[in-house]
């Protein structure tokens, strides 16, 4: 039997519209591994991955929720306890932008029912499209600081740039919030 002991644990969501790259995101990080048929989630799907941040155990536990409209009502109430969040998007698909405020209210409701604010970064996926890009980014950089986001990150699950960045990011983040680095 194996025990793993951790020095911190923290809940991070990860919302956005349906078809971004969430669970793909996530698998990524999890397996290294790129898998392109990924299946819709239904509701929310949740992971756990010890990680290392300056020389602490640290357990993410990865709130993978559906983009699908109808199970948006869902988000707030899973969302409690959160210690941050990532609002992801798709590079290639603008409309998938345009919906930042709808995912913040609903994320935030639940979210920081109970606790101040919660730091959230917004990630840019399917850079390995960049030729079909329809989001600039400064436009994603304004809307990331306009919206209080700690940091936006571009990244591709497919060859994996900047995956693991953005989970060490969003750690670092909250440990810092916490005070403990």
């Amino acid at each position: 039997m194996c025990i793993h002991i951790q020095d911190f644990s923290y809940k991070v969501c990860i919302f956005g519209d349906g078809g971004v790259g969430k669970t793909t995101l996530i698998n990524r990080y999890l397996t290294g591994v790129f898998k392109s048929d990924s299946k819709m989630t239904i509701g929310v799907d949740f992971h756990i991955k010890l990680v290392e941040v300056e020389g602490k155990k640290v357990k993410l536990q990865i709130w993978d929720f559906a983009g699908e409209k109808r199970f948006k009502f869902l988000l707030p109430s899973y969302a409690i306890g959160s210690s941050g969040g990532i609002f992801m998007f798709d590079i290639s698909r603008y409309s998938s932008l345009l919906k930042l405020g709808d995912w913040l209210s609903v994320f935030k409701t639940g979210a920081m029912r109970d606790q101040g604010e919660v730091p959230l970064i917004m990630v840019g996926g399917k850079l390995d499209l960049e030729y079909k890009r329809a989001i600039i980014k400064n436009d994603a950089e304004e809307m990331a600081k306009s919206n209080n986001f700690y940091d936006l990150i571009e990244c591709s699950s497919k060859t994996g740039e900047n995956v693991e960045f953005i989970f060490q990011k969003i750690a670092r983040i909250m440990m810092e919030k916490e005070g403990v680095l």
